[in-house]
């Protein structure tokens, strides 16, 4: 098993605890994070295991370290540029809270229960210049119980996202480091005909698009 060299990018709860399982994991280093220098989640614990720290919104090619094998997103508002995203040996991976290529975009828990899907799940998947578009590496699934519909569909998104979906996460990417450190890379391209994506719930006058199918108006990635 190879040790791996790690950078992480995120804040919040889920930043932390992505944080706390890497710090977990004896074939993990984690060699820096970006987080906003504010942050009680991220920078709070990084500070505790003398882990330096980017402050968001300044991570590029210059300030992320040398040597670094894969990058992590995690709650992470930092665009990850090209030069960012190459200078890391293996690549970077993120977690998406739904079954990508459906519901790309922030809001994806809630569009789920606004369209009254039966079934969601999380991916682990490889960052490219698209949003939500890369290659998927791991996915899993979960139900969404009926009468979540009946609720306001922020809070349903919630307690889907505390219930089921953020802990999913966690054992994904814990799955994809163990992975990649015994040699094992995983890259799926996602099926653009199925795609969708919706527009963040948090702008005012939300609507559901006539035509989710956008990838055709969208910019090719590379």
């Amino acid at each position: 098993m190879k040790k791996l060299r790690v950078f992480i990018s995120g804040q919040k709860y889920f930043g932390e605890q992505v944080l706390s399982l890497c710090t977990r994991l004896d074939f993990v280093e984690v060699v820096g994070v970006c987080s906003p220098l504010d942050d009680r989640y991220v920078t709070k614990m990084a500070r505790t295991f003398d882990i330096p720290v980017v402050p968001a919104g300044s991570l590029n090619a210059d300030t992320f370290p040398d040597n670094v094998d894969i990058g992590i997103t995690a709650h992470s508002f930092d665009y990850i540029g090209v030069r960012t995203r190459y200078k890391a040996k293996i690549g970077w991976i993120g977690y998406h809270p739904s079954l990508l290529p459906r519901h790309r975009g922030r809001s994806s828990i809630e569009w789920a229960v606004r369209m009254r899907d039966a079934i969601t799940g999380g991916t682990v998947f490889w960052l490219n210049n698209g949003i939500d578009r890369g290659d998927i590496a791991y996915q899993d699934i979960c139900f969404i119980d009926p009468k979540m519909y009946g609720i306001d569909p922020r809070k349903a998104a919630k307690l889907l996202w505390e219930h089921e979906l953020q802990s999913m996460g966690l054992q994904l990417i814990e799955k994809a480091l163990v992975d990649i450190s015994n040699g094992i890379i995983i890259k799926k391209p996602q099926k653009k005909e199925f795609s969708t994506f919706e527009p963040n719930t948090d702008v005012k006058d939300v609507f559901k698009p006539d035509l989710l199918m956008l990838e055709q108006f969208a910019s090719p990635s590379t």
